[in-house]
């Protein structure tokens, strides 16, 4: 599997395992079946009401933590500086794990800058590896890049062949990102 170096030297695999739209009470099984195929990276949310069976899966996989690479994302409504580390630690304990790969505020909307004040704390304290953003305009981002310590690892875009972010993906690669 071919890994991308992200800004901040950590490597995370180029393709993994989504979970958005599975129900609750098929995701355990179905994360373990990834599991059990070859997927090391999962990409799970808050909103998605299954970072708990996401975490159940890969515990239970047999497999060294350090093997696996766990995305989970901030939900808009906790972008208030408090409310991002207390719903960081929601999905911690949920996925009952020790720290995350990467974790992303899942919307460039509300009180962003808190929540990124809040994600770059984590980071320095190593609960989170790499931080990052989705669905961010070139514009927000760049105002991200300008105004704040740690500059997003990533910029998760929705992309394929009938939305392919042409200008985004030029603008990121302007910017050193591996897209």
């Amino acid at each position: 599997m071919k890994d991308v170096r992200l800004n901040n030297g950590v490597m995370m695999p180029a393709i993994g395992f989504g979970v958005f739209q599975i129900p609750e009470n098929e995701t355990e099984r179905t994360v373990s079946d990834a599991i059990e195929v070859g997927y090391r990276m999962f990409d799970t949310a808050a909103s998605y009401f299954n970072e708990e069976q996401v975490g159940n899966a890969v515990r239970q996989s047999g497999i060294k933590r350090e093997e696996f690479f766990i995305t989970t994302k901030l939900w808009v409504q906790d972008y208030e500086q408090e409310d991002a580390l207390r719903a960081f630690d929601k999905s911690l304990k949920l996925l009952g794990l020790d720290y995350i790969d990467l974790y992303l505020l899942h919307k460039p909307y509300g009180n962003y800058y808190a929540a990124w004040r809040a994600c770059e704390r984590l980071y320095k304290e190593g609960l989170i590896r790499a931080i990052g953003v989705t669905s961010f305009s070139n514009e927000r981002l760049q105002d991200l890049f300008l105004h704040n310590e740690v500059k997003p690892a990533v910029n998760q875009l929705e992309t394929h062949p009938f939305f392919q972010q042409q200008a985004a993906n030029t603008f990121l690669q302007k910017e050193g990102y591996s897209t």
